[in-house]
């Protein structure tokens, strides 16, 4: 079975943010490959990833960096397959503000889908998202998944119902 999803992150120290990608994507029952890849550290082997990812049947790459965050740009830049970056805040994190910038504010030519500071969880639903616009099977049950956040609204209303105040109205 080849990944459809690769999941990669700066160090295993983030994985306790990017395994919210991969419990998204089990959800989905959709095949995807997890490493730690540094664009400091590693950078031949990010370059082999990176240019190797489409041809093991990657389709779409998600990121996660923190501090100067170079990993999901760089790795856009050597890879046909669109990139989410997931922005961390890791101990030597600006309060996250460095991870953000590093990965939103890509130069014209290299774009990297950017997801909120820590949203792995987001950036595996954009992972399908893209894959289901292809997939009939994806996208219904895309919208099955999309009913049932909505019917978590409906039942969190319903549970308010019970909520006292003296002048609340409702």
């Amino acid at each position: 079975m080849n990944p459809r999803v690769s999941i990669i992150m700066g160090s295993t120290s983030d994985l306790p943010i990017m395994e919210e990608a991969a419990k998204l994507l089990e959800e989905f029952e959709i095949p995807f490959e997890i490493y730690a890849l540094s664009a400091h550290r590693t950078p031949d082997l990010v370059a082999d990833f990176a240019k190797g990812a489409h041809g093991r049947g990657v389709r779409v790459i998600i990121a996660g960096a923190g501090g100067a965050a170079h990993l999901p740009g760089v790795v856009a830049a050597m890879t046909i397959c669109p990139v989410i970056g997931v922005p961390i805040k890791s101990s030597n994190s600006i309060d996250g503000w460095d991870s953000i910038l590093s990965i939103l504010q890509m130069p014209s030519g290299i774009p990297v889908a950017t997801v909120a500071l820590d949203g792995a969880r987001n950036a595996g639903i954009l992972a399908v998202q893209m894959l289901a616009t292809g997939d009939a099977d994806l996208q219904a049950r895309l919208g099955q998944f999309k009913e049932g956040l909505a019917k978590k609204v409906v039942k969190a209303n319903e549970s308010l119902k019970d909520v006292k105040f003296r002048l609340k109205t409702n």
